[in-house]
This record gives structure tokens, sequence and C-alpha cells, in this order.
């Protein structure tokens, strides 16, 4: 897969994601949206006969857009632009599915994995396989060396800039969730993870929580979403450095079955602005 390939799928030649700046003094946010790319590379090499639904099933859809007010408000934004059923990225590259990838020691699978959802993952969020195949380990290897580690390359980039400027970084990695979660059941409007209080200062976690209940939205705390491969490797307080993962209700904005905004996109982007804008100017 060229760089020119990548472009020519909608995402950009730096790798798959895009980068926008802060329109005015930076502070010490990052905003991440990995999972809201869509683009579908050439060599993804899935089923021909899976429903288009099912290729996007996993994706964040649109939760760039919702974010996109962060560079009005100092924080820098980073997206990533090719689709998860490609490659997650938020997934540790060690987690290969020997099930769907050749050549791959068998041995303890984490929970993801074990579930289809590796960084290479095997089934679309409706449970259908992606691929009629197996992947060679070494396409494994390229997809991440060429999707995956220029992502967290430019991520650390970031974040060790943003720490230079401000004594500490602060990852807010964004994501979304389906309406209904743990069998069928409807879920919280917002999830936030900071891996048990420990990736992030509890007075950050306190000040989210509050902004998004005075929306009126209902908040859980880790569950079922602790944080992610981002959240752990920048979760370090004790060396200025924090991360919170927030995942949002796609029944807040999204309709699931066009796959494109729903009637609660105005409100939920309104909100989100007033959470944002308040997090950011809060900030010393």
């Amino acid at each position: 897969m060229t760089d020119a390939a990548l472009d020519a799928e909608g995402s950009t030649a730096c790798g798959g994601f895009t980068i926008s700046p802060a329109l005015i003094p930076p502070g010490p946010f990052v905003f991440a949206s990995p999972h809201s790319g869509q683009a579908c590379p050439a060599d993804l090499g899935a089923r021909t006969d899976l429903p288009p639904q099912s290729l996007h099933s996993t994706e964040d859809a649109l939760v760039d857009r919702l974010i996109a007010c962060g560079p009005g408000h100092g924080a820098v934004v980073i997206a990533g632009q090719i689709a998860r059923a490609y490659l997650d990225l938020n997934r540790d590259p060690a987690e290969l599915d020997p099930r769907l990838v050749s050549d791959v020691a068998r041995g303890p699978l984490s929970a993801k994995v074990a579930a289809g959802f590796g960084i290479l993952p095997r089934l679309g969020g409706d449970g259908r396989p992606l691929y009629d195949r197996l992947l060679p380990l070494q396409e494994a290897r390229d997809r991440i060396a060429r999707v995956h580690t220029p992502y967290h390359a430019a991520l650390a980039g970031l974040m060790q800039t943003t720490h230079a400027r401000h004594g500490r970084a602060v990852l807010i990695d964004w994501h979304s969730m389906p309406a209904r979660i743990n069998g069928g059941v409807t879920g919280p409007d917002v999830v936030l993870g900071d891996r048990y209080g420990t990736s992030c200062a509890t007075g950050l976690t306190r000040r989210l929580r509050t902004a998004f209940e005075q929306l009126g939205w209902r908040v859980a705390l880790n569950q079922p979403y602790p944080g992610g491969y981002s959240t752990r490797i920048w979760g370090r307080p004790t060396d200025g450095f924090e991360a919170i993962q927030i995942e949002l209700n796609r029944g807040l904005y999204f309709d699931e079955v066009t796959r494109q905004p729903g009637p609660g996109w105005s409100r939920c982007a309104s909100g989100l602005q007033r959470v944002i804008a308040g997090l950011c100017a809060a900030t010393p």
C-alpha cells in the first residue's frame, strides 16, 4: 500500500491520520479520535460478500466531527483516517489473533483478542467474520508499520511537545459505543475510563463527570470501558502525562442504520462544545 494509495482512499500521506493544530495558544490537552476513520485501503482483502454495515460497524463514526471544536479552545486533535476493520489504532501491536494471522504463536490471549477484536480485527461489530482467509504474518506486520506505528509516533510527539510547553500533557481519547450494550441493555450516555483512577488526576475525572451530568447525561466510570492502549501508555500522572478515555453513546447523535447524524446530532454537538470549552478554560 503506497502513500498514493492512501491518498486515494481519502487518508493522508503521513500514515493515515490528520492533525488539527490549536487555533489559539495551545493548552495541555491533546484530543485523539483513533476509530473515526472510514477509509478501507485496497489491500484490506475482506470477504467480498460482507455488507458495508458490517465492515464499518466497529468505527466511532463522526466522533472526529463532534470534537472538531477542540482547536478553537486550544486543544490539538489527532484523528485516524483508516477504517478500524483494517487496523485498530487503540490496540497493542502484540495483540495478534492466531485465528486470523498465520504463524502467530498460540498462548494466553487478552479478552479483546479472544473476542475477535485484536489489532487486526477478525470480526465486525455485528459479529460477522471480516475475512474468509488467513492473513500472513508479514502482511499483519506491514499494516502495523504502515498505519499503527506512524500514528503513535505522531501522538507521542504531540504529548511530548505539550509536556515540554506546559509541564504536563493530558490525552483525551474520544470514542463511541453502541446504544445498547451488555446483551441489549441500554447503556449510559457516557463512560469515563481512567483505568480505575490510575491514569489521570481524580480532579479531571470529577470535572468531566460533573460537566456531562450538567447536560443531563448519565455517566458511568470504567464499566465496561476502563481505557484502552493509548490510555494505558499515556496514563502516567507521576511523569506529568495523564489520559482518560471518553465513550459516547451513539444513540445521542447517530443513526446506526443509515450511518448518518441522527435526530440528536445538534443537541449532542452543542453539549460537547460546552464540555470541551469548560474543560479547556478551567486549565491554568
